[in-house]
């Protein structure tokens, strides 16, 4: 099999990777291109030990930090959106390190591997790139869960990050009468509730007047799952670990438009 043949499938992951890392997408394709030519001309090879989709972002961070990572400058504010402005004030490490597990769905190891890092590294640029993102994302969050339990653990999360919980709702009446009182920032919802209401049709009531993220954590993810409709970006499934959620949450609000305004009734 041909190297190009090999490295195809994962071309346009890496370009929408480069297009994050430099927050400019003719920039971004630059430096895929050149680590491509490298990879041809054989200044640069595909490691054996890793898959060839780590590989390959291997050698694009071989090119990448040996030069447009000293060129960063500040994002330009006139033209870039509000995703890339809050990705350019993030460290170039941490950011590197985020939107590789966070955008590419890489695992912390799988990130050492490209970084050339240690793990304990990794988990630390992750854990500094959320705390920024979090301090700059707070905001008003609604809980949906009718499990009091479950609902005050997640709330003590949520606490954690900086956010403010305006309300916990155990079931869709109480969903809907919540944000008539006061439109969240964020949602995170389960899908079975006290009185055999749905999550589900809390969140699509909610939808309707808000643009807003939406986190389901549920122990029941097949009910979502069905390949019938959207499914969500962010599910959680129950038991949970908190530093999932956490994750989640800061990747839900960095990832969606901010300052998400009332749809018409």
């Amino acid at each position: 099999m041909s190297l190009l043949a090999r490295l195809a499938p994962h071309l346009p992951y890496v370009r929408r990777y480069a297009r994050a890392l430099t927050g400019d997408q003719s920039t971004g394709d630059h430096y895929v291109r050149v680590a491509l030519e490298a990879l041809a001309a054989g200044e640069q090879t595909l490691s054996d030990t890793m898959t060839p989709r780590v590989a390959l972002y291997h050698v694009f961070h071989a090119i990448w930090g040996t030069s447009g990572a000293q060129l960063e400058g500040p994002a330009d504010d006139g033209g870039a959106d509000d995703a890339t402005r809050r990705l350019m004030r993030i460290a170039p490490r941490s950011r590197q390190a985020f939107l590789l597990t966070a955008l590419e769905g890489f695992t912390p190891s799988e990130t050492a591997q490209i970084l050339g890092a240690d793990f304990p590294e990794v988990e630390r640029l992750i854990a500094e790139a959320q705390a920024e993102i979090d301090a700059e994302l707070a905001t008003d969050v609604l809980i949906i869960e009718d499990e009091p339990v479950i609902a005050a653990d997640i709330e003590a999360l949520v606490t954690e990050l900086g956010h403010t919980v305006v309300d916990i709702a155990a079931t869709r009446t109480e969903a809907v009468d919540a944000i008539a009182r006061k439109s969240p920032g964020l949602v995170l919802a389960d899908i079975q509730l006290a009185d055999g209401s749905s999550g589900i049709d809390a969140v699509k009531d909610i939808l309707q007047r808000f643009d807003v993220p939406v986190i389901f954590i549920t122990a029941f993810p097949e009910r979502l799952l069905t390949g019938e409709r959207p499914e969500p970006t962010f599910l959680i499934t129950k038991p949970f670990q908190p530093e999932t959620v956490k994750a989640a949450i800061g990747q839900a609000l960095f990832f969606h438009p901010r300052n998400a305004k009332q749809k018409a009734a």
